[in-house]
């Protein structure tokens, strides 16, 4: 019974240097964060994703100086493309552009689109203006200071 006894209290017998091992981890406390972090993530998740929607208003800055000659392309509201007073296919706008510009990649290029023009449409001539190489695009827009 002694044995016992100093096993129950200090782990050890008294004849022996045999050490009781235990196997038991306690999680309770990892239990706990876990579900604090699941509430935390519960709540920051809806607010991570952005469902705005987005009324654009006019630009009220002032314009910027124009070049000499500048190019502008516009998409029209049966979205053909033309640049500067002249509709081209779309296929053929890299080389226009080419021409327009002798060359020079680095020249900006302005886009106008009509209201009537979807963004998606519009994205689609920017991509084909990023895919030739123009990487300055400026967007034209009214004036909206009163």
């Amino acid at each position: 019974m002694g044995a016992k006894l100093g096993q129950a209290i200090g782990g050890r017998t008294r004849g022996g240097d045999d050490l009781v091992e235990a196997h038991e981890i306690n999680v309770t406390p990892f239990i706990d964060v876990m579900l604090v972090l699941l509430i935390i993530f519960m709540v920051a998740a809806p607010l991570a994703t952005v469902d705005l929607g987005v009324d654009l208003p006019a630009s009220a800055v002032e314009p910027q100086p124009r070049p000499d000659k500048p190019v502008f392309v516009t998409v029209k509201p049966d979205l053909s493309v033309a640049v500067g007073e002249d509709v081209i296919a779309r296929d053929t706008l890299t080389s226009t552009l080419d021409s327009a510009t002798n060359g020079k990649k680095d020249e900006r290029i302005y886009l106008r689109a009509d209201k009537a023009v979807s963004y998606g449409d519009l994205m689609e001539v920017m991509n084909l203006l990023r895919n030739a190489g123009y990487l300055k695009i400026a967007l034209v827009g009214l004036d909206g200071r009163s």
